[in-house]
């Protein structure tokens, strides 16, 4: 896997934080109306940026939590292409086609006051739960429900618990 597989797609990363009981966490997405706002946290890699240092970056700025424990990584990129509307509209898509991931799951090892949608300046989310991993695929989007079905997959033994 390098930056150079899917050369049209934005480079991002995605996470699963995994509650000790197996929930996950799942945000609200800020100013987004019903039914298919709800995701994990993600965000964009900086240019040069370790996939996995942007993952902690990300889940950092958008839900303040710091306190993890690493539990795994998806092989290669998982990808998705952005619908019509949002290719259409060049400040939202940015040029790019779509966009790949990794994701990484961890577990949550802090307390609940930890979590901080305001912890940046750019909230993304306005409301947050814990809930089944196996639900995530029916609460984003449609265009990125594959990508959120192999996540499922590949992290499935992790809603376990600890």
């Amino acid at each position: 896997m390098t930056e150079l597989d899917y050369p049209q797609h934005r480079p991002n990363v995605g996470v699963v934080l995994f509650h000790q009981d197996g929930r996950v966490w799942l945000g609200r997405r800020h100013k987004q109306a019903p039914p298919y706002n709800w995701q994990f946290p993600q965000g964009g890699v900086d240019e040069g940026e370790d996939l996995e240092a942007a993952a902690r970056r990300e889940l950092a700025e958008e839900t303040g939590v710091t306190s993890v424990a690493p539990l795994g990584r998806t092989e290669g990129w998982l990808t998705y292409d952005f619908p019509p509307e949002i290719l259409t509209n060049e400040k939202r898509s940015r040029g790019w086609r779509g966009q790949k991931q990794v994701w990484f799951a961890y577990r949550f090892i802090g307390e609940e006051s930890e979590i901080d949608l305001e912890a940046d300046e750019h909230i993304e989310f306005d409301a947050w739960k814990w809930g089944r991993l196996d639900e995530t695929p029916e609460l984003i989007v449609p265009f990125k429900r594959g990508v959120y079905e192999a996540v499922v997959t590949a992290f499935a033994g992790f809603a376990r618990g600890a």
